[in-house]
């Protein structure tokens, strides 16, 4: 199984604890479920069990079709957790990021504190760093930033728009805030909804921008006012010590478009973005877009970090792609366990209708025989069999339609997307239990159309 297909957690494996425990509880459900039978075997009245004898055929075949309602009441509602849960993970696959995937390769740089402590060192190291992966073949740009898509945006900091002051910091609300180097949306693909990127001028001699994204700008920034005229109050953070300073105004120069920076799952939270010159970090996360694999040009970037210092190793290197791959493991280890669940559910639900269905043939084998003696074609009884089995399937399934709406209610926070009945996923499960259902009957139903009159009511 390819890596991070499941999550780590899952990595489980067989041993003897699993086994005696597995084994104990296949021998006492047989003991449970045995006892049952036996126990109303040893209370039958033999007496009334011959008088009954001659009407038990058509009782007994009544009592079994029963059965294989509850068959199908129990098969469609596990089928549909399994639906819901596979419906998931497809849709999860397949949302808007908001940001490309494709063709980046993201690693961090773990610069200690200590290491860089001066703004100043810290800009210089990184524009140097920027300039040399730029010049790699193949690199169509890169950026440096506190935080990135799926692995998180930044931090999470209090602000308060200026002119409207929070004296208690307590009560201001927080974004996330993030230092980011002027080629990070031309990276990730993020397009500007108002103004501009940010530029090789914004540095720390000018004045302080910022760039918020649309859930920022629709939550917190005044309606029917101009975004970029707002100014944003956040806290200075200091290099090296990573403590906070005097506050900052930082102008709104561009509102960006929203991005699930969480990941597939996450949602739209409010963010702040400001130049990495003017609110430089010692460590960062870096992304660079190539035009080819990504995978080629990354001997070439540790080639340039060891160059620059020699102790810095790259870590967590992966492209984009596995960072979004890697944070369905859990979604997809759900959908496995449910889509294992369901399809066991469709086995056993097809044998139990098909061993139902067979044991009422052969209990109305006598009817049967004398139904096609007095003039029932062959078609006829066919037909007569597989309706009064698909008859009893589909009751169960209207019932058992009830039980998937409380299973997918009860378990809809741990899906994406879906709803306690997803139509398109509820669709295809109902179609593969009708189809088992109508294989489970035909076989026992055609078996009946085939009996030969007088053998069947000489045998009986």
């Amino acid at each position: 199984m390819p890596p991070f297909t499941l999550p780590s957690e899952a990595e489980v494996a067989l041993n003897v604890p699993v086994l005696l425990f597995t084994l104990g509880v296949s021998l006492l459900s047989g003991v449970l479920f045995g006892c049952v039978p036996a126990w109303q075997v040893t209370r039958a009245n033999l007496t009334d069990a011959l008088k009954e004898a001659g009407r038990a055929a058509i009782g007994t075949s009544r009592h079994r079709l029963r059965r294989a309602f509850v068959v199908a009441e129990l098969a469609l509602t596990l089928l549909a957790g399994g639906g819901l849960a596979i419906s998931s993970v497809v849709k999860l696959t397949t949302v808007d990021l908001g940001f490309r995937t494709d063709h980046l390769l993201t690693f961090s740089l773990p610069v200690p504190p200590t290491r860089l402590t001066e703004p100043e060192q810290m800009t210089t190291f990184y524009q140097q760093l920027l300039e040399k992966v730029r010049a790699v073949p193949g690199v169509v740009s890169v950026s440096a930033s506190v935080g990135m898509p799926v692995q998180g945006t930044g931090v999470g900091m209090p602000f308060y728009i200026a002119g409207h002051p929070v004296s208690d910091p307590s009560q201001r609300p927080a974004a996330d805030f993030n230092s980011v180097t002027p080629d990070y949306y031309r990276t990730f693909g993020i397009t500007m909804a108002r103004g501009r990127a940010f530029t090789d001028q914004d540095t720390a001699g000018r004045v302080p921008v910022a760039i918020v994204n649309e859930t920022f700008a629709r939550q917190y920034l005044p309606r029917n006012v101009d975004p970029l005229t707002q100014r944003v109050v956040v806290e200075q953070v200091i290099p090296g010590d990573l403590k906070l300073g005097p506050e900052i105004e930082w102008q709104v120069v561009g509102v960006y478009r929203d991005i699930r920076n969480a990941g597939p799952r996450g949602g739209e939270q409010p963010e702040i973005n400001v130049p990495f010159a003017q609110s430089p970090w010692p460590g960062t996360t870096m992304a660079v877009r190539t035009a080819g694999d990504p995978d080629r040009v990354e001997q070439s970037i540790a080639a340039i970090v060891q160059s620059m210092d020699p102790d810095l190793p790259m870590a967590n290197v992966r492209t984009m792609d596995q960072l979004v791959h890697e944070s369905l493991a859990g979604d997809r280890f759900q959908a496995l366990l449910f889509g294992s669940f369901a399809g066991i559910a469709l086995l056993l639900a097809a044998l139990g209708i098909y061993g139902v269905m067979s044991f009422t043939v052969a209990q109305r084998t006598h009817e049967i025989g004398l139904r096609m003696a007095l003039g029932a074609g062959r078609g006829r009884v066919l037909w007569h069999m597989l309706r009064e089995g698909l008859r009893t399937v589909l009751v169960g399934m209207v019932v058992g339609t009830v039980g998937a709406y409380l299973v997918g209610r009860a378990m809809r926070g741990l899906w994406f997307g879906v709803g306690a009945i997803d139509p398109i996923a509820f669709t295809i499960v109902v179609g593969l239990l009708l189809l088992s259902a109508v294989l489970a009957c035909i076989l026992p139903a055609r078996r009946a159309a085939s009996l030969d009159p007088l053998t069947a009511l000489r045998d009986e």
